[in-house]
C-alpha cells in the first residue's frame, strides 16, 4: 500500500517526505530496498572470520545498523544513502562482536603484542618496519611470525570504525562522525577529531605500497579479501596478513596519539 501511496516519488522525493514527516510507511519501503545490502556487507565481514561465528546473527546485527542510518540519514549531505549506510551497518555488526568478546583471550592479547611491537620499533625507527624487524623485535623467526599473523587475523578483520577508537567505547572518532553534522560538536571536540584524522591519512600515506592497496580495494573498492588476493596475484592468507598489519600499524600511530609521542 505504502508503496502505491508513494509510487511517483524519486528516492530523493521519498527522503525529502521522510524526514518532514517519519511516515513508518516510508522507513519500511527503504528497508525493503536496502535489505540485500546488510547481507553484502554480513558477507564482506563472514570472511576471516572463525567458525563460531554465524552468518546469520552478523545479518541480524547488520539490521539494526540499517535501521540506524534510516534513522540518521541526512540527504543535505550529499552522501550517497548506500554509502552511508554501509558504514553503519559495518559498525553495528562490530559493535555487536565487541559486546560478546567472539576473539579468544590468548588470541588478543597475543595481536596487543604485536601491536605493542610494531607500535615500539615504528616510533623508534621512524618508518614502516619490515617483517624481519617486527620478529627481531617480537624474539621470533620469520615462520613463527608468519604463523603468528595468521592466527591473530580474525582480529582485524574490521571496520575503519574499530580502527579509530580512541580510547573507551564512547570516545572514538570514525568516519560516520565526518559525515555528521559539525554543529553537534563543541569546537574543542572537532579540533581533536579533525587532528586525528589527519593523523591516520598520513598513517595511511606511510604505509607499505602492498598494504595500502589492500586497504584501498578492501574499504574503498569493496573488493573481498579473495578478489583481492587475485588482483595482486597472492593468496587470501596472505591479503588477510597484509590487513592485519595495515591494521596495526595504524592503531600504533593511534597509541602514540594517546601517549603524547607524536
Amino acid at each position: 500500500m505504502a508503496e502505491k501511496l508513494y509510487d511517483n516519488l524519486t528516492e530523493d522525493q521519498l527522503w525529502s517526505e521522510y524526514s518532514e514527516t517519519r511516515d513508518p510507511r516510508i522507513r519500511d519501503i527503504f528497508v525493503k530496498q536496502y535489505a540485500p545490502l546488510v547481507k553484502y556487507v554480513a558477507g564482506k565481514v563472514a570472511i576471516g572470520m572463525p567458525h563460531n561465528v554465524e552468518f546469520d546473527d552478523l545479518v541480524g546485527f547488520g539490521v539494526f545498523g540499517l535501521f540506524d542510518a534510516i534513522e540518521k540519514y541526512d540527504p543535505d549531505k550529499h552522501v550517497k544513502f548506500k554509502t552511508y549506510a554501509v558504514t553503519r551497518i559495518r559498525g553495528a555488526i562490530f559493535d555487536e562482536l565487541r559486546s560478546i568478546d567472539w576473539v579468544p583471550r590468548s588470541v588478543r592479547q597475543k595481536a596487543r603484542e604485536v601491536e605493542e611491537a610494531v607500535r615500539k620499533l615504528e616510533t623508534s625507527i621512524g618508518r614502516a618496519a619490515t617483517d624481519r624487524e617486527i620478529d627481531g623485535e617480537l624474539n621470533m623467526s620469520l615462520d613463527e611470525f608468519q604463523k603468528l599473523m595468521v592466527k591473530i587475523s580474525g582480529t582485524s578483520v574490521l571496520s575503519l570504525n574499530d580502527v579509530w577508537y580512541t580510547g573507551e567505547d564512547s570516545d572514538k572518532v570514525s568516519i560516520v562522525e565526518s559525515i555528521e553534522s559539525p554543529q553537534s560538536l563543541n569546537p574543542d571536540t572537532i579540533v581533536e577529531k579533525e587532528e586525528i584524522k589527519r593523523v591516520i591519512i598520513e598513517a595511511i600515506h606511510e604505509l607499505p605500497d602492498k598494504e595500502k592497496k589492500v586497504l584501498v580495494l578492501y574499504y574503498y573498492e569493496d573488493l573481498t579479501l579473495k578478489e583481492i588476493g587475485k588482483v595482486l596475484d597472492v593468496t587470501e592468507s596472505r591479503i588477510s596478513q597484509l590487513h592485519t598489519k595495515a591494521i596495526m600499524r595504524l592503531r600504533a600511530k593511534l597509541t602514540n596519539i594517546k601517549k603524547g609521542i607524536m
